[in-house]
C-alpha cells in the first residue's frame, strides 16, 4: 500500500497574489500592444500597488475590502 504524502498548507494568499500579478502583467502588455499606453501605465501602478499592499493592512467588512492609505 502507498503512503499518503503530506503537504503543508497552501499559501493561498501569495497565491492569489501571484495569479493576480501576472494577470495584471498581462493587461499591461496587451494594452502596450495595442497602444493605449495610459492604460498599460495604470496596470503597472495597479501591480506596484498590489506588491506593496499586506493583507495585514487591509479589513473586510460586509464583503468589501478596504486598504490603509500609503501616506
Amino acid at each position: 500500500m502507498d503512503h499518503a504524502v503530506l503537504y503543508p498548507e497552501q499559501d493561498h494568499e501569495g497565491t492569489d497574489r501571484s495569479a493576480i500579478l501576472m494577470m495584471l502583467a498581462y493587461v499591461e502588455a496587451e494594452c502596450m500592444r495595442i497602444g493605449s499606453h495610459d492604460a498599460a501605465r495604470h496596470a503597472a501602478q495597479a501591480a506596484t500597488l498590489v506588491q506593496m499592499t499586506k493583507t495585514s493592512e487591509c479589513s473586510t467588512k460586509a464583503g468589501v475590502v478596504r486598504c490603509q492609505p500609503f501616506h
